[in-house]
């Protein structure tokens, strides 16, 4: 049964040779390009298009027209690759077609075997100015591939789009994609091949023809010559063409290379002599059901980057099902208003048992779809539950809760994490779904922990200084929890604190001895403190620029730093704010970091001056408050501090030991 997908809905796919279909009823362009992990296009040798329509495992169309058939082997793409993005563009030469989506039949596309059968299908609608569009994409999740309905459509075109893909050269690629269409460098796309005896199909692979972004490299140093590209056909290891290899499956990079030669797909900033080890699997699920899911079965050069990847999959695919269910419940909204329109429209029906019966059918269609809706919402939430129990209790210190058992084994670390847990964070559609809030170290922002009560919970009989408490208390867990990750001596922190306001919440960072200096009281403290960073600042940049970081003098202290000011902006004059914005703006550059304990209600109230602070450091909030949007869909996600449990002792436990780690340092 084929899955007519709504945007943001996903399917999964049991094939591994797939067709994708296209109808426009006008001549469209249709391209894809490959993406990693972070789906991000490596380059220009990662997209396929009329002018270069062959890439291993993947096919396209080498002209526009209004019916196209995409070829897709996903067993012969390469490691690297974790997506697959099937792209829509109207052309720009000749002048006489449409210029934007909206004037043109809604775009469908279906995913189906070799035989023709459909797997799921979308029909993009809902654009208008657009002249671009991504419309699905495959993208490998837990081992498995899915396919993704996206619709997200671009007014800017193709080179807006393709720079959304993280193309630097996306205008010049563009150009050379529409100019491939203008000149014909590629004939219209033959019909599918015929089945051979044995129900496969065989396809020569066609020789892409390179455009100006795409062309054969010269040799590197020391090599016979020139190596040709060798693509691969998707449709099967049938090739009448010499010295291409017989299986697409050992393909393992894509071939057509860059202008300055082979193209290394290594991770990114690391040279290693082998492969990382292959990631768990997970057991043979029983016949019908899914595989039970692993902990760090994401992609990684390490545990603990596999476990960061995996938690920010599981966001993103809560994001992209809640996206889907919210779309398919607002469909089914307006087609029972529309459905109601018209079963009225006509007086006679408005009274007696036709109006009764068409307000029954149409609130009983209603209440199907959103059923079918909830039960698809139901079982992705319960998949990703069931990955979030095996997740979670697998986490790094770093990454875990605080209550974790993993921090009862806690030992000071050697070296810098790549990432720290803020806190969790929860849709309304599953409020009991949480997910990691995991930021990359070192922190490239400031935070802004707001001690105000939000809104949506304000009660005149509450106590006026709980938020504020909270607040702090998250400060000190947040500081502790830095202070905990990172090595011995390489990350101090200070206190500002005019009014002595947070001395019980300061205790445990006090008692144990981890702050660099006592909390700096006083508008005396405050100077004092913001000059002595402000300068450390202003050295180790002109160190940085000048390339003479060892003419810094003795003893600066050059570990990464982290001011938490509190019940700010009391007890500070202008020019102190001035020194703050300083260090929000410059400071994490050369590692010195802001976290802002404030009310943003009652900073307001200082006028325009401190927006520019407000707009440059990530805002959380003590209570649960749901502010925080994710890059995808735009969701307001409810946002959850990560809290010490109420009479745990592993806070004082960890200070205590990063305290005699820091001695020992000293």
């Amino acid at each position: 049964m084929t899955a007519e997908l709504v945007r943001g809905q996903n399917h999964p796919l049991s094939q591994s040779r797939l067709e994708i279909r296209v109808a426009a009823g006008t001549p469209i362009v249709a391209s894809a390009t490959l993406s990693d992990e972070n789906g991000k296009a490596r380059g220009v040798e990662w997209v396929a298009h009329p002018g270069a329509p062959t890439l291993p495992g993947l096919e396209v169309s080498k002209q526009a027209a209004a019916d196209h058939r995409l070829a897709v082997d996903l067993d012969a793409m390469p490691e690297a690759v974790h997506r697959v993005n099937v792209l829509l563009a109207l052309p720009t030469a000749g002048g006489g077609g449409p210029i934007r989506f909206g004037t043109v039949t809604a775009p469908f596309v279906a995913v189906t075997g070799l035989d023709g059968t459909e797997v799921a299908s979308y029909t993009i609608t809902g654009l208008d100015a657009e002249c671009a569009v991504v419309a699905l994409e495959l993208y490998r999740r837990q081992g498995a591939w899915k396919v993704r309905a996206v619709g997200q459509g671009y007014a800017g075109g193709l080179a807006e789009l393709l720079a959304d893909q993280g193309l630097p050269e996306a205008h010049r690629l563009a150009g050379t994609i529409h100019e491939a269409v203008a000149q014909g460098l590629a004939r219209s796309v033959p019909a599918p091949p015929q089945r051979s005896a044995d129900g496969d199909r065989t396809r020569q692979a066609a020789a892409p023809a390179h455009g100006p972004d795409q062309g054969v490299p010269a040799a590197p140093q020391g090599a016979p010559g020139p190596v040709p590209p060798q693509p691969t056909s998707p449709y099967g290891p049938e090739s009448t063409q010499p010295g291409y290899p017989a299986d697409p499956s050992a393909v393992t990079q894509p071939s057509s290379p860059t202008a300055g030669g082979p193209v290394n797909y290594s991770h990114p900033g690391r040279q290693a002599a082998a492969p990382p080890p292959p990631p768990p699997t997970a057991p043979p699920a029983p016949p019908g059901r899914p595989a039970p899911p692993v902990a760090g079965d994401a992609t990684g050069w390490s545990m603990d980057e596999r476990l960061y990847n995996q938690v920010w999959g599981m966001f993103e695919d809560l994001a992209r099902t809640t996206a889907a269910y919210r779309s398919a419940v607002d469909f089914a909204d307006s087609r029972m208003e529309k459905e109601l329109d018209q079963a009225l429209s006509d007086p006679r029906n408005r009274i007696g048992g036709q109006g009764d019966a068409a307000r029954e059918g149409a609130r009983a269609k209603h209440a199907q779809l959103v059923d079918q809706a909830r039960a698809a919402l139901d079982r992705d939430l319960a998949q990703l539950a069931a990955e979030a129990e095996v997740v979670e209790p697998a986490l790094p210190p770093a990454f875990a809760r605080w209550d974790n058992p993993v921090w009862h084994g806690y030992r000071v670390p050697m070296e810098i994490p790549m990432a720290l847990r803020l806190g969790d964070l929860s849709l309304p559609e599953s409020e009991l779904l949480r997910i990691p809030m995991l930021v990359r170290l070192p922190l490239e922002r400031g935070l802004w922990i707001d001690s105000g009560r939000p809104a949506s919970l304000d009660d005149p009989s509450a106590n006026a200084h709980e938020p504020g408490r909270l607040a702090m208390d998250t400060a000190v867990a947040l500081a502790a929890r830095l202070l905990a990750v990172y090595p011995a001596g390489e990350f101090s922190v200070y206190v500002i604190d005019p009014a002595g306001s947070a001395a019980q919440a300061l205790a445990p960072l006090v008692h144990s001895g981890v702050l660099a200096s006592p909390p700096a009281l006083g508008a005396a403290g405050v100077t004092d403190v913001l000059t002595r960073l402000t300068q450390r600042v202003d050295l180790v940049q002109m160190a940085v620029r000048g390339g003479a970081a060892d003419s810094l003098p003795p003893g600066l202290d050059t570990a990464e730093q982290l001011l938490i000011v509190n019940d700010f902006p009391h007890g500070f004059d202008d020019r102190a704010v001035t020194q703050l914005r300083y260090l929000a703006d410059e400071g994490p550059a050369v590692g010195v970091h802001l976290m802002m304990v404030a009310d943003r209600k009652e900073a307001a109230g200082y006028g325009p001056l401190l927006d520019p602070l407000w707009h440059s450091l990530l805002r959380l909030t003590a209570l649960p408050d749901d502010h925080l949007a994710d890059p995808w869909v735009g969701h307001a996600w409810t946002y959850e501090p990560a809290l010490v449990p109420p009479g745990s002792q592993v806070l004082q436990q960890v200070l205590t030991q990063v305290a005699a780690a820091r001695t020992k340092y000293r």
